[in-house]
């Protein structure tokens, strides 16, 4: 349907930039109704500051999504790119290309958008495995 990113400004405070993450959320909630929404769990990176700050993000999106009545899915990184690229060390160029000719897109999306419709392709591969469509 469509990809996309919310963009903050480091020129604002923390809180305000949760804040635009909460609302963009609640628009394309609005726009595009969804069923379910899937997102990446957090990783511990070498930055402690970076990670708390997007767990902080990541939850902004869940709190909106669970405000709208969506139901959560979590999937970790290692298992989002072993469902997109076959290789759960797979580097973000990977991933990118990847989502680029399974969704067969005129050009790259950016590494935050792919990463999101890769989020996307492993909740979707996980439900079918999870509930088959029965034979007739």
């Amino acid at each position: 349907m469509a990809c996309g990113v919310i963009k903050t400004s480091v020129r604002f405070p923390l809180a305000n930039r949760l804040n635009e993450i909460f609302e963009g959320i609640n628009e394309v909630i609005q726009l595009h109704d969804p069923e379910v929404a899937a997102v990446e769990d957090v990783f511990m990176s070498n930055n402690a500051s970076s990670a708390l700050k997007l767990g902080q993000a990541r939850g902004s999106a869940v709190v909106a999504a669970m405000q709208n009545g969506l139901g959560v899915y979590d999937y970790s990184a290692k298992k989002v790119k072993r469902a997109v690229v076959g290789y759960g060390q797979a580097e973000k160029g990977q991933v990118q290309q990847v989502i680029r000719m399974l969704l067969n897109l005129s050009a790259t999306p950016s590494s935050d958008a792919a990463d999101a419709l890769a989020v996307a392709i492993c909740h979707a591969n996980h439900q079918i495995s999870q509930n088959p469509i029965p034979k007739t």
